[in-house]
C-alpha cells in the first residue's frame, strides 16, 4: 500500500469533514436565526397565535438541527471508518 496515497486520501477526507461540519453549522444557524426572527415578528403582530406558532417553531428548529446532526454523523463516519481507505487496502 502506497503511504502517499493514504496520506492524500486522509488529507482530502479531513478537508471534506471540515466543509461538511462548517457549512452545516452555518446553514443551521442562519436557518434558525431567520425562523426565530419571523416568529418574533408574527408574535408581535398577532399575540393570540403565540401558542400555535411556538409549537411549529420548535418543530422546525428540531428539523433544522436534525439536518445538521445527520451531516455531523456522516462526517464522523468518514473520520473514524473511512471506506475510501478500505477500498485501496484490498
Amino acid at each position: 500500500m502506497d503511504m502517499s496515497l493514504v496520506a492524500a486520501i486522509q488529507g482530502s477526507t479531513a478537508l471534506a469533514i471540515g466543509i461538511i461540519i462548517g457549512l452545516g453549522a452555518l446553514g443551521a444557524c442562519i436557518g434558525i436565526g431567520i425562523m426565530g426572527s419571523k416568529f418574533l415578528e408574527s408574535a408581535a403582530r398577532q399575540p393570540e397565535l403565540v401558542p400555535m406558532l411556538s409549537g411549529r417553531m420548535f418543530l422546525l428548529a428540531g428539523l433544522i438541527d436534525a439536518a445538521f446532526i445527520i451531516g455531523l454523523a456522516i462526517a464522523l463516519f468518514f473520520a473514524f471508518a473511512n471506506p475510501l481507505l478500505s477500498a485501496i487496502a484490498g
